[in-house]
């Protein structure tokens, strides 16, 4: 487990761990800028949010940042020198995934003392935390239909059904000129079967265009949905072309608003919430505000009976060990690492992507060195309870606790596969400064620092950052979030929700061939 709780704030820098031969900058700091808890001068520029070297590091030996190796000296490097992507070499290193021996069940609170939220309970007793209708495209070819469908229900045309939240398209790019069999297909109909059982939506339509290779009867029947009040299917082919299965979507929309406005809010245990936890535009300042907050909220959700879904598989790579340790079982362990053997001997090989070795430009701006650093904050979203199940893309998330679901770093593709498995609420942190929103499950900005959410605050829903500013603990943060998890599954707007985002942000995982 990685340890947070050592983190010392000391004039214009932070010390994470003891045993670290680096510290943070709080702050900007300056050429000549003495750092007596530490005992050097600063010999660099260093900006807020990026390593110091804390004592001589010499050519070979491993950075370490709370205690956890985070790259290897490609030089010698002096007491006082900003430690980055210039002077910090990316190489492998053995992990020992130890399985499941730090293995802590969970302190379950009883039923009686669980918060609750005001949520829509399904027929089938899954709770949403939104009420939408959605309507589904198999393949890019009818994108343009679904599309028209949702606008045509603008805010005036939904007045007379106010618990109706809207009337959302997911459309995407593909359905064809894909493989007709094996994972592919798999993940794109799980995903879309994902969506239209979601219990953030009261009813859906799925329309196909007739002739891809995503056939409507083949989703139907390998996700077993079937036809009924609250899911409608059309082809445009057999319906009369474009303008004709747009006007028959519209009237079938029209006859699923009644119903579907018949829902009303009901107090619920906090058991029935699953969050997606995500990071993007993540900074030097990640791992020691908004993603150990997040872990906090999650570990406090867990013990409530929620669930938290910590996913972007190769931005856990390099401290994936630190996961396998806590599984509940060794087979959970080995499940996580077949993931990434399968990521770095199959699916990267020899590409120049993050689990490669390099982040992101604004990642490598905002401080961080190498996926391993990046890393070492991103596993922290999913707190410090045990690892108990590991899913692949878009599968239906039925475990409680802390889980882990296969994907893609890119957050709209990793969302998309959380909320298809389930989740009813996104938590996102970011340092530079993410701007993401999604359907139907409404997502929550974490900031990491102070400036930016205040130059960003129309976007950022709460400010990690004042644990930087020393006004309020990790774990006090982290009860500010799960208190914002139950107002926002309450029907309390995010952020994303206030400014319309979401609309365009269903992007499932196109792994396989194009031809």
């Amino acid at each position: 487990m990685i340890e947070i709780s050592e983190k010392k704030l000391a004039g214009p820098i932070i010390r994470l761990h003891p045993n670290d031969n680096i510290v943070v900058a709080r702050i900007d700091v300056g050429i000549g800028t003495e750092v007596p808890s530490e005992n050097f001068t600063s010999r660099s520029q260093v900006p807020a949010g990026y390593k110091i070297a804390a004592k001589k590091i010499l050519k070979g030996e491993p950075i370490l940042k709370y205690n956890v190796t985070v790259g290897f000296a490609n030089t010698d490097i002096e007491p006082g020198t900003m430690v980055h992507s210039h002077n910090t070499e990316f190489r492998e290193f053995d992990r020992d995934y130890a399985h499941a021996s730090e293995y802590k069940p969970t302190q379950m609170l009883p039923e009686s003392e669980r918060a609750t939220f005001q949520g829509y309970v399904r027929a089938n007793g899954k709770v949403g935390t939104r009420n939408f209708i959605g309507i589904l495209s198999t393949v890019n070819c009818s994108a343009t239909v679904v599309n028209k469908i949702a606008a045509y229900f603008t805010p005036e045309r939904l007045k007379d059904f106010p618990n109706v939240d809207g009337v959302v398209a997911f459309s995407h790019g593909i359905g064809c000129g894909m493989e007709m069999s094996g994972e592919p297909m798999q993940l794109l109909r799980r995903t879309m079967a994902g969506y239209a059982r979601h219990p953030n939506l009261a009813a859906a339509l799925i329309v196909g265009l007739g002739c891809e290779r995503n056939q409507l009867k083949g989703l139907m029947e390998q996700e077993d949905l079937k036809e009924g009040s609250n899911l409608h299917t059309f082809i445009m082919q057999e319906s009369g072309g474009t303008r004709k299965t747009i006007e028959a979507g519209i009237e079938a929309v029209k006859a699923l608003l009644p119903e579907a406005n018949k829902a009303k809010r009901q107090t619920v245990s906090a058991s029935h919430l699953t969050v997606g936890l995500q990071c993007g535009g993540s900074d030097g300042f990640s791992s020691i505000t908004a993603n150990p907050a997040l872990g906090a909220a999650i570990d406090i959700l867990s013990r409530h009976g929620g669930t938290g879904i910590l996913s972007e598989t190769p931005e856990i790579y390099g401290v994936e060990h630190t996961l396998t340790r806590r599984a509940a079982s060794k087979e959970i362990g080995e499940k996580l690492i077949k993931r990434i053997r399968w990521w770095k001997d199959e699916y990267s090989v020899g590409r120049d992507v993050q689990i490669n070795g390099q982040v992101s430009p604004g990642n490598q701006i905002g401080g961080l060195a190498n996926i391993f650093e990046k890393s070492l904050g991103s596993s922290m979203k999913g707190g410090t309870g045990p690892l108990m199940e590991v899913y692949k893309y878009a599968e239906p998330v039925t475990t409680k606790g802390f889980v882990f679901m296969d994907t893609p770093g890119f957050d709209p593709v990793s969302a998309t596969g959380q909320i298809a498995g389930g989740a009813n609420l996104v938590a996102f942190t970011t340092g530079r400064g993410s701007m993401f929103g999604s359907k139907p499950a409404p997502c929550l900005k974490l900031a990491t620092n102070t400036p930016m959410y205040q130059r960003l605050t129309e976007d950022m829903d709460i400010n990690c950052g004042e644990i930087l500013d020393g006004t309020v603990s990790v774990q006090e943060m982290g009860q500010r979030i799960f208190e914002l998890f139950l107002r926002t599954a309450s029907g309390e707007p995010s952020k994303s929700e206030l400014l319309g985002l979401g609309d365009y942000e269903f992007v499932p995982w196109q792994i396989g061939v194009m031809s």
